[in-house]
């Protein structure tokens, strides 16, 4: 099973926020996750990116990959290193 980590879209119609997930890669965008690691509002003014640090890294040790779009807000918000 290969895990990746990616964004979950939750919310109304035209006002999304989104969740940090670990899931297989095959499931579907709205699929049950492994595990909810974060969240993203795009909206938000301010602490528009929460997530548990601790647990990507965890993730990211065992062999997980990040979506691009992960890893671009995990490096905006943090330097850590993805792999691709």
């Amino acid at each position: 099973m290969a895990v990746r980590l990616r964004l979950q879209r939750k919310g109304k119609p035209k006002r999304p926020y989104y969740r940090v997930v670990a899931i297989d890669q095959r499931a579907k965008r709205d699929g049950k996750p492994i595990e909810i690691l974060g969240q993203y509002d795009p909206i938000a003014e301010n602490n528009k990116f929460k997530v548990n640090m601790e647990r990507i890294h965890y993730w990211l040790g065992i062999g997980a990959k990040a979506s691009e779009t992960v890893a671009v807000l995990i490096k905006k918000n943090q330097t850590v290193e993805i792999k691709q």
